[in-house]
């Protein structure tokens, strides 16, 4: 489900207060496909309740290129939060999650495999009052990029991208 500031730091308050841990992670999850199923269960492992902050449609464009994102902000999270292993998804503008999980304050931080610990944004926030990192390995063959060039290829095989 996709919830507002207000709404999630209300539902943060009652998980907190039934002792369930909390693990956020986030991402701009255009094109869903295996890999990132694959992830979010993995991610949904690391304790009772998944957040998922998910880019807007302005910051997919910064991180990716004036053609991304190719599903808008509210489709991405309305299919993200339809995914069994995600409790809850909020969506967010700035160009890294930061803010967001300085206000969620999760137990567990899990980023992709693409990632190593030290570049992970808000790990300094999350370890400053014991909670953890987590890097999730990538599925091989199954990314966003490897679906756009498939897709490209099959239009005109003499693409480049």
């Amino acid at each position: 489900m996709q919830l507002s500031d207000t709404a999630l730091k209300e539902r943060i308050r009652e998980w907190r207060s039934e002792g369930k841990t909390i693990v956020f992670t986030n991402g701009c999850f255009d094109l869903l496909h295996r890999g990132h199923v694959e992830y979010l269960n993995t991610a949904k492992k690391q304790g009772d309740v998944l957040i998922v902050g998910i880019n807007s449609d302005r910051s997919v464009k910064a991180l990716k290129g004036p053609d991304r994102p190719l599903v808008g902000e509210e489709d991405r999270a309305f299919i993200i939060g339809q995914l069994k292993a995600v409790d809850a998804t909020i969506l967010f503008d700035e160009d890294t999650p930061h803010r967001l999980i300085d206000d969620v304050r999760p137990q567990v931080l899990v980023k992709g495999g693409d990632y190593t610990p030290a570049q992970v944004v808000g790990k300094d926030i999350v370890e400053k009052y014991g909670g953890r990192v987590v890097i999730v390995p990538l599925t091989p063959g199954k990314s966003t990029t490897g679906l756009l060039q498939k897709i490209i290829a099959k239009d005109n095989p003499h693409a480049n991208i």
